[in-house]
């Protein structure tokens, strides 16, 4: 029996549509979790789900289900990503996962079809983490690596709640968290890198996440006149920022392999041209898919920070902001995505996400995958960020074929 096809203009239409919510000037989205635009792009997704006909649900922390019933009463299939963006995104990271969802939805209702599981296509809340931390807050609560309640009192930079914006937006949800009973998970995304199109691939088969490990510092100088305090009587917080910026660089250099570091936000005070900064505040981004690797880049990394930090005459204050150790996917459903992909005609490779994803915290409470589709110049978290129409369908024609195969299988 031939499988129905995924309408590829209609998916592309969606991200589209759902793109226009939040637009920046000349390109790009910022939607940032749980502010207005977010709202709104939550409102128009839970739209189309009804226009479908899924039965849609909100728990605690603002993730939103939509479920298709299946022929039978069992734990569904799920599939999904986020919505929410960073400051200067574009319109494909988490939002094709989410739409691909629908039209594989819509696709097999108009085929007719319902398949043994019920399907549900999630849309977890704050996956970026731009404005909250930690990323991935949604799904952690889903799954019970955070409770709600911390997560619901975390605050943003100007002192605002989690619990107070999903109120705001309207989407503090009724349905409980807690461990949910998931059959299986499937996350659709971009790549988010060069690899696929610079090796001339279709499919990135993804077998898991590397570890992620986010910390800031606090550096506390002493601010002083930039034309009268000789060089050797300075408390700079800039240099021993700086000085970090470079070590981190060096130390991926140093440990090679999957080692990344990158010191991504800095904020210098006073921030005046002729005073010495008083105190630098910035953080430091590690990544590693060996758990053994990512612990020693932390404890050189720490190292390094107090002995500059004595070095310079000023006091430093770290705290974690995220810490999520490497997964590794199902190595039976990872399998299962390489044979559809073979059986779709899909020239693919199995691979590891730089990028972390929900789908590495439901790998918690149930078998979990991720499928990946080539990203034009590996750009993303950039206005610029682009996939070709061809691969956007593609991968949804994957998703469609591997849900089913999960959906309908007998046992």
């Amino acid at each position: 029996m031939s499988l129905p096809q995924i309408n590829g203009l209609r998916l592309v239409d969606s991200l589209q549509a759902l793109g226009q919510i939040g637009a920046l000037p000349g390109g790009g989205v910022s939607r940032l979790a749980l502010t207005e635009a977010d709202g709104q792009g939550r409102d128009w997704v839970v739209a189309r789900m009804r226009e479908l006909g899924l039965c849609v649900e909100v728990d605690a922390i603002g993730n939103i289900f939509g479920t298709l019933p299946g022929t039978q009463e069992l734990p569904p299939v799920m599939v999904g990503s986020h919505i929410d963006t960073v400051r200067t995104g574009g319109v494909y990271d988490g939002n094709y996962g989410v739409l691909a969802g629908l039209e594989m939805v819509a696709t097999l209702r108009e085929a007719g079809l319902r398949p043994r599981r019920p399907l549900t296509v999630a849309v977890f809340t704050n996956e970026e983490g731009v404005r909250f931390q930690p990323d991935m807050m949604g799904s952690l609560v889903y799954v019970g690596g955070m409770a709600l309640a911390e997560a619901l009192a975390t605050c943003d930079t100007d002192g605002v709640s989690v619990r107070s914006e999903l109120q705001q937006i309207g989407y503090l949800g009724s349905v409980p968290v807690g461990v949910p009973q998931v059959d299986s998970y499937v996350e659709l995304h971009i790549e988010q890198g060069p690899v696929l199109e610079q090796m001339g691939l279709q499919i990135g088969v993804v077998e898991g996440v590397q570890g992620i490990s986010w910390t800031e510092f606090t550096v506390a100088g002493q601010s002083n006149h930039a034309g009268t305090t000789p060089m050797a009587l300075r408390h700079d917080a800039a240099l021993v920022a700086s000085q970090v910026a470079v070590f981190v660089r060096e130390l991926s250099r140093r440990m090679g392999g999957r080692q990344l570091a990158t010191v991504g936000a800095l904020r210098l005070s006073p921030n005046l041209v002729n005073v010495i900064a008083q105190q630098a505040v910035f953080t430091v981004d590690l990544r590693n898919t060996d758990a053994q690797a990512l612990a020693q880049a932390e404890r050189e990394l720490l190292a390094y920070v107090c002995d500059a930090a004595e070095a310079e005459g000023v006091a430093i204050h770290s705290r974690t902001l995220a810490r999520f150790e490497p997964v590794a996917f199902d190595p039976a459903l990872v399998d299962l995505v390489a044979q559809q992909a073979q059986a779709l005609g899909c020239s693919h490779q199995r691979m590891p996400s730089g990028a972390g994803h929900d789908a590495q915290m439901l790998a918690r409470v149930c078998p979990s995958a991720m499928i990946f589709v080539p990203s034009v110049g590996g750009l993303s978290h950039n206005v610029r960020e682009h996939t070709d129409p061809a691969d956007l369908q593609r991968g949804a024609q994957l998703l469609l074929q591997v849900v089913l195969a999960l959906a309908n299988r007998p046992s």
